[in-house]
């Protein structure tokens, strides 16, 4: 199976690049200079699971469709930020071939619709990852935990077909953790409540969990975010599991947590974020549904004020 990967970044870079390690059909689709450096020094991945150094086939936008064209790409496995998913799919679209699938590990839901209407809903599969890896100043992939997860299925709980199976069994190989879910709806649903309360506490509030429950009624503001985004959920037809919820809750309610999220870190950073994707579109979610959800109003109105403060510059 020859699979395509749009970017070498945390995400991207770490899932391709240890498929490609283990010697799976791998190209990266990149910009001019990061394809340069990596054809040049390589692809490294720093991980406390262990360091991997592969050249894999590296290609950039000119030189895209003429290779799809002679060797067609069977998987697509889509890692961008949310917000740039519209140059993202015009950067594939060369490679979409008629039996080519589309595997998008993107936080949120809101670019399935989106992939959907482009490229047709019966091409994009479902997909998900955990994993907290950045680029240095080297350019190396820096894992930065042990946990580096991959799950994929088909959406409407259609069987999995040939090509997530052999992806399966790639990832095996490669060392991967993974998982064939059959119901890969309810586990981006699982994921995403989750995500969504994290991101829009430690936002709002400007801190970690731990110091978010070191506050008089922090406890019952985590508690009650995660209760809005569950409830969400159940609105549009996936009603988690209550295993599912107490794992989550674990994480919320931790005293002393230093956890936070990628939306604030790249908040306190000034950088552009993920709000409409991940908080923005949940409250949406719940407005059609007719539900109230004002932790995540307050959040959300909070994160279009810094994107408006940050566009005025």
């Amino acid at each position: 199976m020859r699979i395509l990967v749009l970017g070498a970044g945390g995400t991207g870079g770490y899932f391709g690049g240890r498929l490609a390690a283990s010697g799976a059909d791998v190209s990266f689709l990149l910009r001019p200079v990061r394809a340069g450096r990596i054809r040049h020094d390589g692809l490294q991945i720093r991980s406390p699971l262990g360091d991997v150094l592969c050249r894999p086939q590296v290609l950039v936008a000119t030189e895209l469709a003429a290779v799809a064209a002679r060797q067609p790409f069977d998987l697509i496995l889509l890692s961008c930020k949310a917000y740039d998913l519209d140059s993202a799919m015009d950067a594939i679209a060369p490679a979409v071939g008629p039996a080519t699938r589309i595997l998008p590990i993107l936080n949120g839901l809101r670019h399935y619709p989106l992939l959907d209407a482009r490229f047709g809903a019966e091409r994009v599969q479902g997909g998900l990852c955990f994993i907290n890896a950045t680029l240095n100043a080297q350019g190396e992939i820096v894992h930065l935990d042990p946990v580096a997860r991959l799950s994929f299925g088909e959406r409407d709980e259609r069987p999995a077909g040939a090509g997530l199976q052999a992806l399966s069994g790639m990832c095996t190989t490669a060392g991967i953790e993974h998982r064939l879910s059959p119901r890969i709806e309810l586990d981006a649903w699982a994921k995403y409540a989750f995500l969504c309360s994290v991101a829009a506490s430690t936002c709002l509030l400007r801190g970690s969990i731990g110091r978010i429950l070191a506050t008089e009624g922090g406890a019952a503001f985590l508690g009650g975010i995660y209760a809005e985004c569950t409830a969400v959920a159940a609105a549009e037809g996936e009603v988690l599991p209550e295993p599912v919820r107490a794992a989550a809750l674990a994480i919320l309610l931790r005293e002393g947590s230093s956890q936070t999220s990628s939306m604030y870190r790249d908040l306190v950073a000034g950088k552009d974020v993920e709000a409409l994707q991940i908080v923005g579109d949940m409250v949406h979610r719940a407005v059609r549904a007719g539900l109230s959800v004002m932790r995540l109003d307050a959040a959300w109105i909070h994160l279009q004020s810094y994107m408006a403060q940050r566009q005025a510059g």
